[in-house]
């Protein structure tokens, strides 16, 4: 683990900003731990609940730290469900197992695109992939956020 940001944005009790402006701030905390820079990041695993409230929270999080170019992103709960208080540690363990294996999972079940917050959405099989750093995000009630930065030696 490299670095790591936390915040509460407080928003709602079981919805997340609409802005994403918490799990954003938490990036920037993360990277900055890290001492990366966004160019530095191969791969977001994302916390993905596929519900419009968190994804396209995320997504404005995602593109306003990745000035508009964030990288290659997947989520697990497709395949895992999700598991409340443990989804964090499976969520980093699947982004240290990518940057292991050079290889980003796809976001299974994934199918309808919101053009209106366009991602690199990894889908429909594995991608290889060159990388030395990579994301891992959680979002969780009353807008707890925390982001963990992996990498490569």
């Amino acid at each position: 683990m490299r670095g790591y940001g936390a915040t509460c944005d407080a928003h709602h009790p079981i919805a997340p900003d609409p802005e994403g402006s918490g799990v954003a701030t938490a990036m920037v905390a993360a990277l900055r731990d890290a001492a990366c820079t966004p160019t530095d990041i191969g791969h977001v695993n994302a916390h993905g609940t596929s519900t419009r409230l968190n994804d396209a929270a995320e997504a404005m999080a995602l593109h306003r730290v990745f000035e508009g170019h964030p990288p290659p992103v997947t989520a697990p709960k497709g395949v895992i469900g999700h598991t409340l208080g443990a989804a964090g540690a499976i969520e980093a363990a699947y982004t240290v197992l990518s940057l292991h294996h050079q290889t980003i999972p796809p976001t299974a079940n994934f199918n309808d695109h919101d053009s209106q917050n366009e991602l690199d959405i990894v889908a429909g099989k594995p991608r290889p992939a060159r990388m030395t750093s990579a994301v891992s995000s959680s979002c969780g009630f009353g807008g707890q956020n925390a982001v963990l930065i992996f990498s490569v030696p």
